[in-house]
């Protein structure tokens, strides 16, 4: 039995964090990291039956096209979606009662819509950008045994080509659901590898008041080449929701509008617009 400061619940039998209940989720889940975009989502649903906030994870499940789907916003950081994607894990896969995991799994289908900036000057403001591949720079993941599930080769390579101050901690690398890919896949949209970093400013190389351990970092990320693939994006969430998922029998895609160009220095004039079109890109694919 799973103890009760191991998986905490709430008085009325819901997870600590996210306030839910097993029936409060779909099976089909889309992640935002702003709780204001959950409605931006949720806007184009048929029907909302149910709706919570705690902290910032807001979540509403409802109808989209005879659909049901969940949206949740996750916060900010590899650090939340520790919290995020093991507590919907509990919701699914143990019996909150009992304490004791399920004999039989559910794999939940786990879609993030995010913003992010691209490292490629041939990847525009505005474009879509699917993680084909998580690059944690981030530590969290490795509190975990995660040797099944990381792409040594690839690993090992951006070691390599970075010369990476191990002292930082070594980042893993974790391919996307291949049934996600093919579902959401298009001509339209950008694929490569989503390096997720443990913070904003010196993690990515943004430079206030603060030095920064390897300022040539971003340049480095900028020509890295594995197999034809690129280090396309840079952002905070994607390889924790890989490494996760994978581990625990989910499916997980990253899915982010590009809404400012680091190499061109390009920001979007319009970034609401383009994340409602990769919004409303994303539910029409579910749908369907």
């Amino acid at each position: 039995m799973i103890q009760s400061s191991e998986l905490i619940l709430n008085p009325d039998g819901s997870v600590y964090h996210l306030n839910l209940k097993p029936e409060h989720i779909a099976n089909d889940i889309l992640f935002v990291g702003d709780q204001n975009r959950v409605e931006k989502i949720t806007q184009f649903f048929d029907s909302i039956e149910f709706s919570t906030q705690k902290r910032e994870f807001k979540t509403q499940t409802g109808i989209f096209k005879g659909k049901r789907i969940t949206v949740m916003s996750t916060g900010i950081g590899p650090d939340n979606i520790d919290i995020v994607v093991n507590e919907l894990d509990a919701l699914v896969n143990i019996n909150l009662e009992t304490r004791q995991p399920k004999e039989e799994l559910t794999s939940l289908n786990i879609i993030r819509i995010g913003t992010s900036g691209s490292l490629q000057k041939d990847i525009p403001v505005d474009s879509f950008v699917m993680s084909k591949f998580g690059l944690g720079l981030d530590n969290m993941l490795r509190s975990y045994k995660i040797d099944p599930i990381i792409d040594e080769a690839l690993g090992e390579a951006f070691l390599h080509h970075t010369n990476w101050d191990i002292r930082k901690g070594k980042p893993y690398v974790v391919r996307c659901s291949e049934k996600l890919e093919k579902l959401i896949e298009s001509d339209k949209i950008f694929k490569g590898i989503t390096a997720t970093a443990g913070g904003f400013y010196g993690p990515q190389g943004r430079v206030l008041r603060l030095e920064i351990q390897d300022p040539e970092l971003n340049a480095k990320m900028d020509n890295f080449n594995f197999n034809d693939n690129r280090i396309t994006n840079l952002e905070m969430e994607t390889a924790a929701i890989y490494g996760l998922s994978a581990l625990l029998g989910h499916n997980a895609l990253s899915l982010n509008a590009i809404i400012a160009n680091r190499a061109s220095g390009t920001f979007s004039e319009d970034p609401y617009k383009a994340v409602d079109e990769l919004i409303a890109y994303t539910l029409d694919k579910l749908a369907k």
